[in-house]
């Protein structure tokens, strides 16, 4: 009997399908409740605060902080990531968001990790509330905060319009970033 071996095509397409398919299910595209999910939101600030004080720094001047608590990425050849998060002014919840991302090439694994970007002008929060989907690297300028950077960061020195922190990062995949995800806002 013969037997047809899957052809590197039809493993990608396969592989790009179970992810479309699975991302979603793994984070509800609507949280069970705003209140639930505003508190993942709360907590995850909170963690965020404790191990970057420079992040303590930036909220007391942000006029907006954009909050994922968690974004799931997975791949095999052909990749995505898929999170949901919210929109803090004067700590409260002012609207929610999801962020996509696709990706290919050599990649394999899955992982969750959390960001936050800190906009520090009026002009970054409105670009981000007119924009149909805004992709990260375009539009307002976006400045990726590491151990090194944050060391040096104070607010004097701040001059971008955006400051993003990833954090608690957990899973088996080369690499995490955001550039290149899309930023949505989702219908109250």
């Amino acid at each position: 009997m013969y037997r047809r071996s899957a052809n590197l095509p039809e493993i990608v397409l396969t592989t790009l399908l179970a992810v479309l398919l699975l991302l979603p299910m793994a984070v509800p595209v609507r949280a069970a409740s705003n209140a639930a999910f505003d508190l993942d939101v709360k907590h995850a600030l909170e963690k965020l605060y404790l191990t970057t004080p420079a992040a303590t720094k930036l909220a007391k001047k942000a006029k907006g902080i954009l909050v994922f608590p968690k974004v799931l990425k997975a791949g095999l050849m052909v990749g995505g990531q898929y999170g949901k998060g919210a929109l803090l002014a004067n700590g409260k919840t002012v609207g929610y968001y999801n962020t996509v991302a696709g990706s290919y090439g050599f990649q394999i694994g899955a992982q969750s990790f959390g960001f936050v970007m800190f906009f520090m002008t009026d002009e970054a929060v409105q670009y981000l509330n007119k924009s149909e989907g805004w992709e990260i690297g375009v539009g307002p300028s976006v400045v990726f905060v590491d151990d090194g950077v944050a060391k040096t960061l104070s607010t004097t020195t701040t001059k971008s319009d955006i400051y993003a922190f990833i954090f608690d990062q957990s899973g088996l995949m080369a690499g995490v970033g955001i550039q290149g995800s899309k930023i949505t806002k989702l219908d109250p």
